[in-house]
C-alpha cells in the first residue's frame, strides 16, 4: 500500500519492487489480485500516469513505447493508451526542439544531424523531425 501511495505502478513493476523487499510470490499474487479488485491496482491509470508525465517531460511516442516495454505491460494496451491519450505529439516536438535549440532551425548538415539526434533520441518519429527541421507543417 505504501508503494501504491506514492505513485501508479504496474502489476510487473509492482511485484518487482515487492520482491526485493522480501515478499514471497505466494503473497505476492493474491495481494496484487485483491488491489486489482478493490480498484487500487491499476494499470490503464498506470498507463495514463506515465504517457503524461514522460511527454511533458519532453519525451515522444517511441521513447515512451520502449520505456513501458521494458516495464513489463503489454505492447497493444501501450499502443492503445498512447492512442487515446489526446497529447498533440507534434507539439511536444515543437517544444523539446524550442527548449533545446531555441528555434533556431539548423544552418548547416552538421547542427540538422545534431538536431535530428537529440529529438530522435526523444522519441520522435523521422517524418516528423525532417518536417519540423525543413520548415514544413507538422500537421499536413
Amino acid at each position: 500500500m505504501d508503494l501504491l501511495a506514492r505513485r501508479e505502478h504496474g502489476r510487473v513493476e509492482l511485484t518487482r519492487k515487492l520482491r526485493q523487499r522480501g515478499a514471497s510470490d505466494e503473497l505476492i499474487e493474491p495481494a496484487l489480485d485483491r488491489l486489482a479488485e478493490e480498484g487500487l491496482l491499476s494499470e490503464a491509470r498506470y498507463l495514463e500516469s506515465f504517457i503524461r508525465y514522460r511527454s511533458n517531460s519532453g519525451y515522444g511516442p517511441a521513447r515512451i513505447r520502449e520505456e513501458l516495454g521494458q516495464r513489463g505491460l503489454d505492447r497493444g494496451d501501450i499502443d492503445q493508451a498512447l492512442r487515446e491519450s489526446g497529447i498533440s505529439w507534434a507539439e511536444k516536438l515543437r517544444d523539446a526542439w524550442q527548449r533545446k535549440f531555441d528555434g533556431l532551425r539548423p544552418e548547416d548538415p552538421h547542427a540538422r544531424a545534431r538536431q535530428t539526434r537529440f529529438l530522435a533520441y526523444r522519441g520522435f518519429s523521422m517524418e516528423m523531425i525532417g518536417r519540423l527541421l525543413s520548415g514544413r507543417d507538422l500537421d499536413d
